[in-house]
């Protein structure tokens, strides 16, 4: 089966081909920035007339955490709108049967019922803070949604819940709260500091899924012959941020004080994912959150030596 994994240099693309490859039966494609634009629609086209993949897995995006969704809203919401909607039309014109779109948490509403069930989608306002990334991937969602009812294709997605693990974004403004507060306590411990501040109160409660579990999860639905349109992905159990900072520190070895900055946005006040649908299928996660997070320091620590951080 030829399987098109798109963002493959990325946190989840890597996860994904790392997945593929663990299973076998997957002669995978990968395409670069380098090798293929995914904001050129004609270069998408052709791409994928060219490969003709049974499977197109869309796991690439322009992402980031609050600060980075609050200061490029356009650029966030131009360049997700034209990856899904460039590789989508581009799939069906190729012939493609399959595909699969990765989407997020965040395109549930702010105040969303906890946990948040996949029919919540749509029935009150988004959060600010990255609204204009939640709408291009609610857009996504709805084209293969919509062409799944149209066309008679087997377009559906999948909506992770927060994601860590190796080959993380570790930038001081653009990257997420695992990997930015990995870094900034190993920082701390290197340079003997007395304390850490954390951004916002500390008090929104998250949720955290490692990208191994979710590739795993990917080719599970993968595997499924009707799948849900959509489904969520997560762990179906949350921290608060100052929790998950004392546990960041603790994997790191940092022994000073944890503060935290009020006049910081905290963002929405609570993620957590209804995985009910997923479970009802067969599929749980299996990755430890204390381990997982070990591991990830240790990519950490490993991409470092290596020159190959993501910084």
């Amino acid at each position: 089966m030829k399987t098109f994994i798109t963002g493959h240099r990325g946190m989840v693309g890597s996860a994904l081909v790392r997945e593929a490859e663990k299973r076998g039966g997957h002669d995978v494609i990968t395409a670069g920035r380098d090798t293929l634009d995914l904001l050129n629609q004609q270069a998408v086209f052709d791409f994928l007339a060219a490969k003709k993949p049974d499977t197109v897995v869309i796991a690439a995006a322009k992402v980031g955490g609050i600060h980075a969704n609050a200061t490029y809203p356009a650029d966030f919401i131009y360049e997700n709108l034209s990856i899904a909607s460039n590789l989508v039309e581009g799939s069906r014109r190729a012939g493609v049967p399959r595909v699969l779109f990765l989407g997020s948490s965040c395109i549930y509403p702010k105040m969303a019922p906890q946990p948040m069930p996949e029919d919540c989608l749509l029935t009150s306002p988004l959060e600010v803070t990255n609204e204009a990334y939640a709408i291009a991937k609610i857009a996504g969602l709805k084209l293969c949604q919509h062409y799944r009812a149209q066309h008679g294709l087997m377009y559906h997605s999948a909506m992770p819940t927060n994601l860590y693990g190796p080959g993380d974004n570790y930038h001081p403004e653009n990257s997420h709260v695992i990997p930015a507060l990995l870094r900034r306590f190993h920082e701390a411990k290197q340079n003997g500091a007395t304390s850490v501040t954390i951004w916002g109160t500390g008090t929104p409660r998250r949720e955290f899924l490692h990208v191994n579990d979710l590739a795993a999860a990917c080719f599970h639905l993968l595997g499924l012959e009707s799948p849900p349109d959509w489904v969520n992905v997560g762990v179906g159990d949350d921290v608060t941020i100052l929790e998950l900072a004392k546990l960041v520190a603790e994997t790191v070895g940092f022994t000073g004080e944890i503060l935290t900055d009020p006049t910081k946005p905290d963002g929405t006040p609570r993620k957590l994912m209804d995985v009910s649908r997923i479970k009802a299928t067969g599929w749980s996660p299996v990755i430890d959150f204390r381990d997982g997070l070990a591991g990830a320091y240790q990519d950490f620590l490993s991409s470092l030596e290596a020159g190959a951080a993501r910084l």
